[in-house]
């Protein structure tokens, strides 16, 4: 697929104007959703959520469990059944509900109002260990779709495997490799892998957290790189100047400074950042790291986090065989002038999606998934369609006398 208008330009994402963030919101709802009603927990359990840039709560939120979990599957089974509302609902407007339903999420999370027939849309918030594992187990649960952890997915596709053999789709982790070839537009590949791995403070399942230099470039790449990472704006994530906010919890925070810990030991050399930012929450600076080597944990292991590690390489046999050389397998980049080069690494890489000069291109037409342990199934496009349909032959003997 060709990146060249609309979502894309330059290679990268298009970016639109954003309305101003509100900084004193009403939090409205923190209940449980079932069959188009709030309800408190069964078990009368919340759980808090703060705020990473402050450190400060927000709310309390209900705790869902498993008779949560089992209230909001029996509302769901109601709406399905044959005669239902939703089922006699043709796909067109089916389509409508769900396109409105997708544009209020976006401007002030309103399900109530769309119109959706009660049990079609539930939510239920919780743990892993308790709602998440309900879930995963429950009998009349037919598919599930998960996006997380490879662990966790391991998880889930052992408990369906010993329930009901639901059907399950897993968008996992990645180790992603961004390949810049020496005759690449280096301005372009600069600022892709640097959007590749700080985007989101890092936590992207598609983060370019290993950057392959080729050689004769690399240094010049470095430098460019650490300049860029130098000019990252950290801070208010409200402030639209803003680049990189807080990272997500406290756990998250401190597995990054541990990893950028290891990178240092390990005898990667530390460009720039490394550290938190000491007078507020769970803010890290962006991090560039040169001279690193395939055995280092910061080459091995999914960061999630602002760490960008830069190799190098000398030719492009070696390159393929170390950018696959991972249980990770979801996305690539390839920075190149030449096309039959572009043409043979997309060919040989083992990912589900490998992005030609540019990065995050992301369409609703193009299926994005896994190869390895980064999961299975597809979303978007066509074939992730055929993740939720049953196929069914019906056969008719006809009368074999003449009409």
């Amino acid at each position: 697929m060709a990146a060249l208008n609309g979502a894309v330009e330059n290679g990268q994402p298009e970016r639109r104007a954003l309305p101003r963030p509100l900084r004193s919101l009403e939090v409205k709802y923190t209940k449980i959703f079932i069959n188009n009603e709030w309800h408190e927990s069964t078990s009368g359990k919340k759980f808090p959520t703060y705020n990473p840039s402050t450190l400060e709560k927000i709310c309390d939120i209900e705790e869902g469990d498993k008779p949560d979990v089992d209230n909001a599957v029996e509302a769901a089974k109601a709406a399905f059944q044959r005669g239902a509302p939703w089922r006699q609902m043709d796909a067109l407007s089916r389509g409508r509900l769900l396109h409105k339903l997708a544009d209020l999420l976006e401007r002030d999370r309103v399900i109530l109002a769309v119109g959706f027939p009660p049990g079609v849309v539930n939510i239920v918030p919780g743990y892993g260990p308790t709602a998440g594992a309900a879930i995963s187990t429950h009998h009349s649960i037919d598919k599930i779709a998960f996006t997380g952890s490879t662990k966790v997915g391991k998880l889930i596709k052992e408990a369906a495997s010993k329930s009901n053999l639901k059907r399950v789709t897993l968008e996992l982790g990645g180790k992603n490799p961004c390949i810049v070839c020496a005759d690449a537009d280096l301005d372009l590949a600069v600022e892709c892998a640097h959007q590749g791995v700080f985007f989101n403070q890092g936590q992207c399942c598609t983060a370019a957290s290993r950057v392959f230099v080729e050689e004769q470039i690399y240094p010049e790449f470095v430098k460019r790189s650490v300049e860029y990472a130098k000019k990252r704006l950290v801070g208010d994530p409200f402030d639209a100047r803003t680049e990189q906010g807080p990272q997500i919890d406290q756990k998250q925070f401190d597995k990054i400074l541990e990893l950028i810990e290891s990178g240092k030991k390990e005898g990667a050399k530390l460009e720039c950042g490394g550290l938190a930012i000491e007078d507020r929450g769970l803010f890290i600076k962006p991090t560039v790291f040169s001279e690193v080597t395939d055995n280092m944990r910061i080459a091995k292991e999914e960061i999630f986090g602002p760490v960008q590690p830069i190799m190098k390489f000398k030719n492009i046999e070696e390159v393929i065989r170390r950018a696959n050389s991972t249980e990770y397998g979801l996305t690539a980049a390839v920075f190149t002038k030449n096309l039959d080069r572009a043409l043979t690494l997309a060919s040989a890489l083992q990912s589900g999606t490998v992005w030609i000069n540019c990065y995050n291109a992301l369409y609703a037409q193009a299926p994005f998934g896994g190869f390895k342990m980064s999961g299975n199934g597809r979303e978007l496009g066509e074939y992730a369609l055929a993740e939720y349909t049953e196929v069914k032959t019906v056969t008719i003997k006809l009368s074999q006398k003449s009409p």
